[in-house]
């Protein structure tokens, strides 16, 4: 005998519905929550969720799961649920710093972001000078190739494709675990700059030249060119971004 609910019942069948309903509603109350609009102390509950959304309570309470695992909201019986305060974010979180970039606040998140990958990204790719495979280096050399080719033709979307594996293919061969986990969080911070159109139509030849430079270095086993180059190539960022040099 079933002794499931007509509501589970119903997921149970509409899977895929539910589960791109969860990402909508997680998406509109996480860009909230990332802009202010529901501020530190707001308190939620399941059914105004449910109400407000038209969705199950199930997916009301996945919702907020995710949003409990990230820090931004916490659960307290006889509370409800509240929104945490910033300093409590899981900010490293790819979701959040994608919702962050969707608000109002991206100026602020974009400079975070980048004296952050000012500090990394620069060590990151002399570790890879050290470190980094015979395969992980040419497989740079050919992204850095590849890039110089996109960018010229103004090929953006592929261009945006090849430049996240570039960096993240530095990230994983520099040997440095904890760089190696930023990997989702520069995808989401170069994702945005090209759909926000921060952009230029093609990139800079001191930045294709630049990305050329880390490649060679790090084939060489240049640790302090690479680390050079890569500075080069957060320089441009820096001044694309209106954050000063």
């Amino acid at each position: 005998m079933s002794t499931a609910t007509g509501e589970e019942t119903d997921e149970a069948h509409d899977g895929g519905a539910s589960g791109a309903m969860h990402g909508r509603v997680l998406e509109a109350v996480g860009v909230a929550i990332a802009s202010g609009g529901l501020p530190p102390g707001s308190r939620l509950t399941l059914e105004g969720l449910q109400q407000e959304y038209g969705i199950s309570r199930t997916v009301a309470r996945d919702t907020m799961k995710v949003l409990e695992s990230m820090n931004l909201v916490y659960s307290r019986r006889r509370v409800g649920i509240v929104v945490q305060e910033r300093e409590h974010w899981n900010v490293f979180d790819p979701k959040l710093v994608r919702w962050r970039l969707a608000s109002d606040r991206r100026e602020i998140q974009y400079a975070s972001l980048t004296e952050l990958r000012i500090a990394v990204e620069p060590i990151a790719a002399a570790g890879a000078a050290r470190r980094a495979s015979a395969a992980e280096r040419s497989q740079l050399v050919a992204l850095g190739a590849e890039l110089r080719r996109l960018g010229e033709a103004g090929d953006l979307q592929n261009f945006l494709a090849a430049d996240i594996e570039f960096h993240q293919l530095l990230l994983r061969s520099c040997g440095n675990e904890m760089f190696r986990a930023l990997e989702g969080m520069v995808a989401e911070v170069l994702t945005s700059r090209t759909q926000q159109g921060l952009m230029p139509f093609k990139p800079r030849n001191e930045a294709l030249q630049a990305h050329e430079d880390v490649a060679a270095a790090v084939a060489g086993g240049d640790c302090a060119v690479a680390e050079r180059a890569m500075h080069h190539i957060l320089d441009e960022v820096r001044e694309a971004m209106g954050l000063g040099v």
